[in-house]
């Protein structure tokens, strides 16, 4: 298969040390050796939050907040490539043509953001659209997509399976300022549903929830295509 991960900066990073990034690289190194075409997508996670904060204190505007995000994202993303060593290309692709590139030369592309609004999960999943990826994974910081917030609501119930359209509408109503924080943002899930995608939103603290989710089972939220 051709699978793009999209991992929360949360979930791969949540604190600047080794072991967690080391552990997600020896997972995306055994999907390559079982034949899997591999691109990843990094987010900025708890660092980039506090930056966005200390720059919004400061009287930065979105736009700019935005560009302090991005920077962590990369910065992320070339922990990652480092763990990876010879499996990766060398510098996270800045664009969704540099990455495509990167697959078709037989490297595994590692990405942070791109560009100010736009998420690292609707940069993946663009860059599933672009490439044509079998499936795309979210590895995000919770165990699926559900009707509240399971940290606030503790009647929250999950969703099992949906389409992107019920996600679209779901994720409709959420705040999307520069570090805003959900498993799928309201771009991502409309690039999802424009892109008629397979994908699953699964708690990614366990790098091996990855693998799970390309066999199909997994405890997440799979997002079905419409077709």
């Amino acid at each position: 298969m051709k699978v793009v991960v999209s991992i929360g900066g949360s979930v791969l990073v949540p604190e600047v040390e080794s072991d967690r990034v080391a552990a997600y690289a020896s997972v995306l190194e055994d999907i390559v050796a079982d034949g899997h075409e591999l691109a990843v997508v990094v987010g900025g996670g708890p660092a980039a939050r506090e930056y966005i904060a200390a720059g919004r204190d400061l009287g930065a505007n979105e736009i700019e907040l935005d560009q302090l995000g991005i920077a962590v994202t990369r910065l992320n993303a070339r922990l990652l490539i480092a763990a990876l060593d010879d499996q990766a290309a060398p510098t996270p692709p800045e664009d969704h043509e540099t990455a495509r590139e990167a697959l078709r030369r037989g490297d595994l592309p590692v990405m942070g953001g791109t560009e100010a609004g736009h998420t690292t999960d609707a940069v993946g999943t663009a860059l599933a659209e672009y490439t044509d990826a079998d499936l795309l994974v979210y590895a995000t910081s919770v165990s699926g997509v559900y009707d509240a917030d399971p940290n606030e609501d503790p009647a929250a119930t999950k969703y099992d399976e949906m389409t992107a359209g019920e996600l679209v509408s779901l994720v409709g109503d959420l705040d999307v300022d520069a570090g805003s924080n959900a498993p799928v943002d309201l771009l991502a899930a409309k690039l999802l549903q424009r892109a008629d995608l397979n994908a699953a939103v699964v708690d990614g603290t366990d790098p091996e929830a990855v693998r799970q989710a390309m066999d199909g089972d997994h405890d997440g939220t799979t997002i079905v295509s419409e077709s």
